[in-house]
């Protein structure tokens, strides 16, 4: 888990994901570890929502409106030591199960101490669910015992916003994961509205979007050292704007296709972006040997400052020590790159290398200025409007 003293803001959508890998091996419960010396988790925070709209917003506001089941009518104590849990658990029974406009609220001030949390539905009319104060992750990987994968899920629960207002906090504590994992670049945390920078955070994604349709994420600084935001397999019609991203990995749609798989991403629009001093700008990256697709992709109005290869498409990405060659691959169609403006770090500031077999269709560059690199296009059907450079040769 990572440690993020994040604010949560308008339009706030979280996909944490977290994928921890076997930690220090021990027979012995420490206070950090199972007695197998194992913690193997692929979520921090995660949302479950395949039909409907999810919405997170920032606002301190209650609504007169709407009732409000706070956890702290249920006992949670807020003290950031005693274990709240259970309370966690009772209020949410109670905002779910009642009837007329609820809200489920986790107050501002305090910070409450959970272990592995399930906020499950379908519920009658819960809307908003409040996270005001601090949620902090306990340290113990014993806490964990009846779920490695997980610590918060919301799963089943239709049209509801998460508020984050100008105080709420997720935090994960996790130093003492990355101080004890043994396979760094596997872990993945995915938090949102982060003003604390942790660009030495091994492989830690700032948001993590997968088999989800209909997210929208705004207003959001995200610092992590892994991508700011990631989205994979089954993510269908995300918009994002007004996201500040660095240091990181830029703004990632795959790794697709991995171990010769299907994938499907469509409908996604970035519109407002500002990447500075990150490692990637906009980047599409799929395996050999993959099938599937990944259409209709949108980015736009994005400044970048110092960036590492501001635009990638890579068909043939590989992060093993060896990829053998395949015929197969993830077709990469109609992507549009518009309004994008900056620097470049590395002498290629667009590449393109898409699959002889699958090559990339419809790219268009329109209104592309970025100074300090060339264009390097393998595979790729690209049309530029307006003013682009580089250009493709």
């Amino acid at each position: 888990m990572t440690r993020c003293c994040g604010f949560l803001a308008i339009f706030l959508c979280v996909l944490l994901m977290l994928s921890w890998c076997e930690a220090l091996s021990s027979n012995t419960d420490d206070g950090y570890g199972h007695e197998d010396g194992s913690f193997e988790s692929d979520s921090l925070l995660k949302l479950n929502n395949d039909d409907d709209v999810l919405t997170l917003i920032s606002s301190d506001r209650s609504t007169s409106e709407a009732s409000t089941v706070s956890v702290s009518d249920f006992g949670a104590k807020g003290d950031g030591k005693i274990d709240d849990t259970q309370a966690f658990k009772k209020a949410w029974k109670k905002a779910c199960s009642t009837n007329g406009v609820t809200d489920f609220l986790v107050p501002k001030g305090k910070t409450y101490l959970l272990k592995t949390t399930q906020f499950t539905g379908p519920c009658k009319s819960l809307r908003t669910f409040q996270i005001l104060g601090t949620l902090s992750a306990s340290t113990k990987r014993s806490d964990y015992s009846k779920d490695k994968n997980h610590w918060l899920i919301v799963e089943d629960v239709n049209n509801l916003s998460i508020d984050g207002g100008s105080a709420g906090i997720i935090d994960g504590n996790g130093k003492i994961w990355w101080q004890n994992s043994c396979k760094t670049d596997r872990s993945k945390v995915s938090i949102v509205k982060m003003r604390s920078r942790t660009g030495d955070s091994p492989n830690t994604d700032g948001i993590h979007i997968t088999n989800t349709q209909n997210i929208r994420i705004s207003n959001s600084d995200i610092g992590t050292g892994d991508d700011c935001i990631s989205i994979e397999d089954g993510s269908q019609n995300v918009q994002i704007s007004d996201l500040t991203c660095g240091p990181g990995h830029g703004i990632s749609i795959g790794s697709l296709g991995d171990d010769n798989s299907k994938a499907y991403v469509s409908g996604i629009n970035v519109d407002g972006a500002k990447l500075s001093k990150t490692d990637n700008g906009v980047r599409i990256k799929t395996y050999q040997g993959g099938s599937g697709t990944a259409k209709n992709i949108k980015f736009q109005n994005i400044r970048m400052e110092n960036v590492k290869n501001p635009i990638i498409i890579d068909q043939n990405y590989c992060d093993k020590d060896r990829c053998e060659q395949q015929e197969s691959a993830v077709q990469v169609n109609n992507v549009v790159y518009r309004n994008i403006s900056g620097t470049s770090t590395t002498d290629v500031a667009i590449m393109f290398n898409c699959s002889e077999k699958y090559p990339c269709q419809s790219i268009v560059l329109e209104n592309v200025d970025i100074k300090g690199g060339t264009a390097s296009c393998k595979n790729v059907n690209v049309k530029d409007q307006g003013t682009v450079s580089p250009q493709c040769p």
